[in-house]
């Protein structure tokens, strides 16, 4: 062949004509709908995902962008593969199951309602397609995958592993578990939460909550402000045990009623809670330094024996706040609610544990080699305060911009319930007092 010719048949291929491919971007957000299902001896997982998600798969297009249904089905089960099956990994008794088999894969309307249940879905997967000539664009279309896979049996315990997260900058999934004879189990995550038990056994529920619990108190600055403020004044371990012990106490309470429905569920009750977090921050801290400020150290002392009071309501306040945490963790639990609401509050309790374990040295050495102590006391106290009332400012705009309860029936209920708590936590408070009172009595009398 001639270099001519050569340069003439190039020339000729560049100006045949090809078929139009649709590319796209990262989507912002994705939202996926998932079902897990064992049945026998498969399981079967069902997806639906927008199929602008599905990225370095071009779909063939027509005319001004619509789709080509006719020839997209090998590139849907190629997209079904590389970014469904590929991108999560189920488990049975810990063990990864063997790669999938892609059962169907088809595109939907963006107006189709079938992912109400699993059946509605399965059926709408394995139904006929759309017809060829439908107009559907990319950024519309939804994309459905059916997927089986080979299991022992139904009754195992399953888990899931996703990488969905890959499918947008920010991923909302929303999957449902339906074990056989037993109740829809519903998760909502976002990005990849990592491993996530369908049907934890007692055990696994306790150890996740007890991370979580953990990792809770370590990343919250407000509650880690609030016990500083407990231990700057004094670092002895018979005070500094009465007080944490009346705050874990107390917040166990209200996380536990929580946990178990009995707070308010208005939108104005979260930021109200975090607000009255602030606000208790900067008291403990005013009332650090005034007692700083002192120069009577009897009147000192006794307001700090009276201190774990103060502390306790504060505990109150606290308790909604962690569980505000655990509300959106409470998915993992499976049937083991009880289980793993002790399991979260063992993990504040040990993030709490840690945190004074070297908080109460630090301030002990800073106090004795770098400044004095009613100094320090003062300085340190300041700068919680000044944090805290910016905390306090912006949480309190925030919260009044939302409708505060309304007198109905069901909110004079919770008031009733609430109440309830009141008088069973000033019981406590009376009975912890009349102990001390009686024991100070007879130490004195002996």
């Amino acid at each position: 062949m001639t270099p001519r010719l050569i340069l003439t048949l190039i020339a000729g291929l560049l100006f045949l004509p090809m078929p139009r491919l649709a590319a796209h971007d990262i989507p912002s957000d994705v939202t996926v709908r998932a079902f897990v299902r064992p049945e026998g001896d498969r399981l079967h997982l069902v997806v639906r995902v927008p199929l602008v998600a599905m990225r370095d798969v071009l779909f063939p297009t027509r005319g001004p962008g619509y789709l080509d249904l006719g020839n997209l089905d090998q590139r849907l089960r190629d997209a079904a593969t590389l970014w469904i099956a590929n991108g999560v990994t189920l488990f049975e008794e810990d063990q990864p199951l063997p790669a999938p088999r892609v059962m169907a894969a088809r595109v939907s309307l963006p107006s189709d309602r079938s992912f109400g249940t699993y059946e509605e879905a399965r059926a709408h997967i394995t139904g006929p397609p759309l017809p060829p000539d439908t107009l559907l664009l990319l950024d519309q279309a939804q994309f459905d995958v059916l997927l089986e896979y080979q299991i022992g049996s139904d009754q195992s315990a399953f888990s899931i592993r996703s990488e969905f997260s890959r499918f947008g900058l920010r991923v909302l999934t929303v999957l449902r578990f339906l074990p056989p004879g037993g109740a829809v189990r519903p998760f909502e995550f976002r990005g990849d939460p990592g491993l996530v038990r369908l049907d934890p056994r007692w055990h696994q529920a306790a150890l996740r909550f007890i991370g979580l619990g953990f990792d809770h108190i370590l990343d919250g600055v407000d509650h880690l402000l609030f016990l500083a403020c407990l231990v700057i004044p004094f670092r002895r371990v018979r005070p500094l045990v009465l007080i944490v012990t009346a705050f874990t106490v107390a917040h166990s309470i209200t996380l536990m009623a929580s946990a178990l429905d009995l707070a308010p569920t208005g939108l104005w009750f979260p930021p109200f809670i975090e607000t009255m977090i602030a606000v208790s921050i900067v008291y403990m801290g005013l009332e650090n330094i005034v007692l700083a400020a002192r120069t009577t150290e009897g009147d000192a002392a006794a307001r700090l024996r009276r201190r774990w009071i103060i502390t306790f309501a504060f505990g109150l306040v606290h308790g909604f706040g962690f569980s505000f945490a655990l509300r959106e963790t409470m998915q993992f639990a499976g049937s083991h609610l009880l289980t793993s609401l002790v399991a979260f509050n063992t993990g504040v309790e040990l993030g709490q544990l840690a945190v004074l374990a070297l908080m109460v040295p630090a301030i002990s050495l800073l106090f004795r080699h770098v400044v004095a102590e009613r100094v320090g006391t003062i300085i340190l106290s300041a700068l919680v305060v000044h944090q805290a009332w910016h905390w306090m400012i912006d949480r309190g705009v925030e919260w009044l911009q939302f409708e505060g309860p309304s007198a109905d029936p069901a909110f004079l209920a919770g008031v009733v319930r609430w109440l309830l708590v009141a008088w069973i936590a000033a019981g406590v408070v009376w009975f912890v007092r009349k102990k001390r009172r009686d024991a100070r009595q007879l130490t004195t009398d002996t």
